[in-house]
């Protein structure tokens, strides 16, 4: 196979060396469209079938863009009609969007894009479109005195180039970098250089088959095909990954030139083309629409962090919870309480577990008023409670006889009449990480020995 990979760029070194000794019909007709030829053989024998359709679709592409290089070599020699010529520039132009469906599926791989990513891509994408309408378009546009026919064909060039350029590079933007997507870019940069080097000097003189300049097309489609030999297949196909933008200063350049732009339009209108405005006017309302979304992003932070520490049944907060804050506990004076309720299990398996769960509601709200400010209630699970107090431990017992006192009376649930106890726990805080153990303990000797509230 490297045979194949090192055919294009032979033909290629070939034709630059016959070109300098001896130009001919030949040289530019045949071995010149030979070179793009063995690039499309070299995509199709690439080795990742994984790439099968970004494959077809950049092969088309090459094809279309030979066919177009092919009419052109003829009609330099005067081989060809006008409308066969027509007919080559529009093959010119079929080439993008066949390039950019593969590369676009080269670089997406099988990942799926979150809508963050989404908005970065797009942001960055019309900065360089703003940046290009500003600074590179005027150098390549033809004046607009023209007929339409004339200029579709001048305009359509430069404009496919700077599409091209800004989705590939904002979509590469926001990946992190393999080796296959590097030479991508810098095949598609290329090609689009030499696009762009081509249109200034047809702008300014008249440009004539056979330079130095034709050999950068076909550098640039012979790294795209090279590309297809390092491309990786990646591990997470059709999952969403966590990734985010790669590097947020493509994200701020682009709002920061936008914005730029656009007050120097404000304050000089006629000092940039007035189609720069319409680019840089999306980048930043696709700005405003990111930070949105990201304000959005943190508050689902925000609540799925507290879900993941809240009680679903009562509200109250979770095992998790009650953890981390006997954590921050341990410089404290104060206790842990473990509450295990009695005679929960019989009542559960007898009218089943909505009527549980309307009882464990029940006592917790019980539990809650009955503990003074600034107490820590948490629900541990089933039919199990945590509480921390700080203060002296005496209160802490005192505490936890009153929160047994208010299952002394029955709870009432769609009619029926529901008595509970409770075995409780009171472990002082020494300073040592033990105290759940310690406060478990003790809440099972309660349990076991019918002491109702035990310290320890």
């Amino acid at each position: 196979m490297r045979i194949v990979r090192l055919l294009g760029p032979a033909l290629l070194a070939l034709h630059l060396i016959v070109r300098v000794t001896n130009q001919s019909i030949w040289t530019e007709v045949l071995l010149y469209n030979v070179v793009g030829l063995s690039a499309i053989i070299s995509i199709a024998l690439s080795p990742k079938l994984e790439f099968s359709v970004a494959k077809f679709a950049v092969g088309l592409g090459i094809l279309a863009w030979l066919i177009g290089s092919v009419i052109a070599s003829f009609a330099h020699y005067n081989f060809a009609t006008t409308l066969l010529t027509s007919f080559g520039e529009l093959m010119y132009l079929v080439f993008y969007p066949f390039i950019v469906i593969g590369s676009v599926r080269i670089i997406r791989s099988h990942l799926i894009y979150k809508k963050s990513e989404i908005l970065d891509s797009a942001i960055i994408g019309f900065g360089i479109t703003t940046f290009g309408a500003a600074v590179l378009l005027p150098q390549v546009l033809p004046t607009l005195d023209q007929s339409l026919g004339q200029l579709f064909y001048p305009l359509a060039y430069p404009l496919a180039d700077l599409f091209l350029v800004a989705i590939i590079l904002s979509l590469f933007s926001i990946r992190s970098f393999s080796s296959g997507n590097l030479v991508l870019i810098i095949g598609i940069t290329t090609f689009v250089l030499t696009d762009f080097l081509y249109l200034s000097i047809d702008a300014s003189t008249s440009y004539s088959i056979g330079g130095i300049v034709d050999d950068g097309w076909l550098l640039g489609i012979l790294l795209i095909s090279e590309s297809f030999w390092h491309m990786e297949v990646n591990q997470e196909q059709g999952q969403s990954t966590a990734i985010e933008s790669r590097n947020p200063i493509f994200i701020t350049l682009s709002v920061f030139l936008s914005a730029t732009l656009l007050a120097l339009f404000a304050l000089q209108p006629n000092y940039l083309p007035r189609y720069v405005a319409l680019p840089a006017l999306i980048t930043l309302a696709l700005a405003f629409s990111r930070l949105a979304t990201a304000i959005n992003q943190s508050r689902h932070i925000g609540t799925e962090r507290l879900l993941a520490r809240t009680d679903e049944l009562t509200g109250l907060p979770n095992r998790r919870r009650l953890i981390s804050e006997i954590e921050e506990f341990v410089n404290k004076e104060g206790s842990l309480l473990l509450l295990d309720l009695d005679g929960f299990k019989p009542i559960n398996d007898m009218y089943g577990h909505e009527i549980g769960d309307k009882v464990l509601k029940q006592v917790a709200r019980r539990f809650d008023r009955a503990l003074p400010h600034g107490a820590f209630l948490a629900r541990l699970g089933g039919d199990e409670f945590g509480v921390l107090i700080e203060g002296l431990h005496e209160s802490a017992i005192e505490i936890a006889l009153a929160l047994r006192a208010t299952l002394s009376y029955p709870i009432h649930i769609d009619s029926k009449e529901i008595q509970l106890g409770v075995s409780i726990g009171v472990a002082k805080n020494t300073g040592d990480p033990d105290l759940l153990v310690r406060a478990d303990t003790a809440m099972y000797k309660a349990k076991r020995e019918g002491l109702g509230v035990c310290p320890l």
